[in-house]
């Protein structure tokens, strides 16, 4: 379903690649662009990483506003198909609002640093020298497994499924489920478990065994936090971003389209 949002001031975002640097003097004309600071709406060019780079740049500076995201690099899964010549006001006017919200994760060192960092995609613990990782999993203040053997484990968002989550075995989650993807990483032991599917109003939490022997680094999306002892992971309702797509589009469907790719 579509929709008419009314926005009147836009800003532009751009990658720095040549193919969003190209769309962008195509673009400057055919819109009144403000600054970010004034726009009702976020235009941006370039890739999943580029939207995902400026939506931790919203979180960051605590002013959010929607996201339009246009496809000027590869993948594209959170972007929309550029046409040339479309109005593009129109264009955003006239799309689909998803609200996601990101992970909060909170990760303490092993010198008793607390670190706090938002993941749109996911969160990941992963070991940092040959040594494999060991990690006690608990969910909702009750450990659930006492010692997990592997390269790491990961917490994925709807929305974070069909990225390394995908990559690392993890189920396909609808955007509108509600729920989050525990994952482990090449696990080792225990050696049939394939994860877990949780509601997202739970809090998971992990706890590094051997830290000495076996370091493991934090990873909220591109943000690596080293030598943790403890990391708490949960849903941050307070800071929900929100994308627009063209109608037909959006992401859900591509999630669930995603799981058709063969």
């Amino acid at each position: 379903m579509s929709s008419n949002h009314g926005f009147r001031k836009l800003a532009l975002a751009i990658s720095d690649t040549s193919k969003a640097q190209q769309t962008a003097d195509e673009l400057r004309d055919a819109h009144d662009w403000v600054p970010i600071e004034q726009a009702d709406a976020l235009v941006t060019l370039g890739g999943d990483g580029f939207m995902l780079h400026m939506l931790h740049s919203m979180l960051d500076s605590g002013r959010i506003i929607p996201t339009y995201g246009i496809n000027r690099g590869t993948v594209g899964f959170l972007m929309n198909r550029y046409r040339p010549g479309v109005k593009l006001l129109e264009k955003v006017n006239r799309s689909r609002s998803i609200g996601i919200a990101p992970l909060r994760m909170e990760a303490t060192t092993r010198d008793g640093q607390i670190h706090v960092e938002c993941a749109i995609n996911e969160v990941s613990l992963l070991r940092e020298t040959r040594q494999t990782a060991k990690l006690e999993v608990s969910v909702d203040e009750r450990v659930r497994i006492r010692e997990l053997v592997g390269d790491g484990v990961l917490v994925s968002t709807p929305a974070g499924s069909t990225a390394y989550n995908l990559s690392a075995n993890g189920p396909i989650l609808p955007l509108d489920s509600q729920l989050l993807a525990l994952t482990p990483i090449s696990p080792f032991r225990p050696r049939r478990w394939r994860g877990a599917i949780l509601p997202d109003r739970s809090t998971i939490r992990f706890r590094v065994n051997e830290p000495d022997k076996r370091p493991v680094a934090a990873v909220a999306d591109q943000k690596e936090i080293r030598d943790i002892a403890e990391v708490s992971i949960e849903i941050a309702g307070d800071s929900e971003l929100t994308l627009l797509f063209d109608p037909g589009h959006s992401l859900d469907e591509r999630i669930v389209a995603e799981q058709f790719m063969v």
